[in-house]
């Protein structure tokens, strides 16, 4: 489903990966990858990033965002098995994947766009969602309209061409979700920095 929106190609597969499938891609995701504890400084004060993490690569790609540099950790068969299906699906090759664990409700992920140099002036950004379902917020930067989509598990958001240019996106936080979610975020880096 394309979602009706000016200036970018986002499309959505709520049915990406069926169920049995996805269930046991989530155990497997939650249990091999080595989550990170990372820390973000914004003014002069540092905090805790409030979402585990970790980053996949192709050839040693490295990955900075907010000043936090990250090397690549090796593909898990799990992850693997994703890119495949992604890969499949959509004709597109990913050689890199930021791994996201919000454990609860009260783990986000604030407005920002995936613009980072290495990725190129137009990234596509492919978004596989497992666990609990979470609001995905998108802001066009002049208009302001907002559109808000449930990220539902097994679900597939592809984000092309100018997405991470007119529109900005956030996970926020939601009291009532007492569950985890793994947000596997494929991408294409250009080369090292």
């Amino acid at each position: 489903m394309r979602l009706d929106l000016p200036d970018a190609d986002i499309q959505w597969w709520p049915d990406f990966l069926a169920p049995p499938l996805a269930d046991a891609l989530f155990q497997q995701l939650l249990s091999d990858i080595p989550w990170r504890d990372d820390h973000i400084t914004l003014y002069g004060k540092t905090y805790p990033v409030p979402r585990r993490q970790q980053w996949f690569a192709d050839g040693g790609l490295s990955y900075t965002y907010s000043r936090i540099e990250m090397y690549p950790t090796p593909w898990t068969a799990s992850m693997e098995q994703v890119r495949t299906a992604l890969t499949q699906a959509t004709g597109l090759v990913f050689n890199t994947c930021l791994a996201n664990l919000y454990r609860d409700g009260q783990d986000s992920n604030g407005w920002h766009s995936d613009d980072e140099e290495e990725l190129g002036p137009d990234p596509v950004i492919a978004s596989v969602s497992f666990g609990a379902t979470r609001d995905f917020r998108l802001r066009h930067n002049n208009s302001r309209q907002t559109h808000t989509l449930a990220l539902t598990h097994g679900s597939l958001l592809l984000m092309g061409s100018g997405s991470q240019t007119h529109w900005q996106h956030t996970l926020p936080k939601r009291t009532r979700v007492h569950e985890p979610r793994v947000n596997l975020t494929f991408r294409r880096a250009l080369g090292t920095r």
